[in-house]
């Protein structure tokens, strides 16, 4: 199975796109730093995924949530934190 998922840092207000194989280790691993770009956002959780039987189908799915409508969708999907 392969995974598009949308994870969200606990301390800034910023949602990281994403796709995988493996989703709790793809988590884990965006929480020990091991992604670069966005290391500074620490701790994340996740907040929405899909599961897919292709690596294409998750990056298309990907690819959509990071467009100006996917973003709208995912507005519709995922809570907002309380302060």
């Amino acid at each position: 199975m392969f995974y598009a998922y949308v994870i969200r840092s606990l301390k800034f207000p910023l949602l990281y796109k994403g796709h995988c194989e493996n989703i709790d280790e793809r988590l884990k691993q965006h929480n020990s730093g091991m992604t670069k770009s966005i290391r500074p956002y620490i701790p994340f959780e996740l907040v929405y995924k899909e599961e897919f039987q292709s690596r294409e189908e998750a990056i298309e799915r990907e690819k959509y949530f990071k467009t100006a409508r996917g973003r709208k969708f995912l507005k519709t999907k995922i809570t907002q934190p309380t302060p």
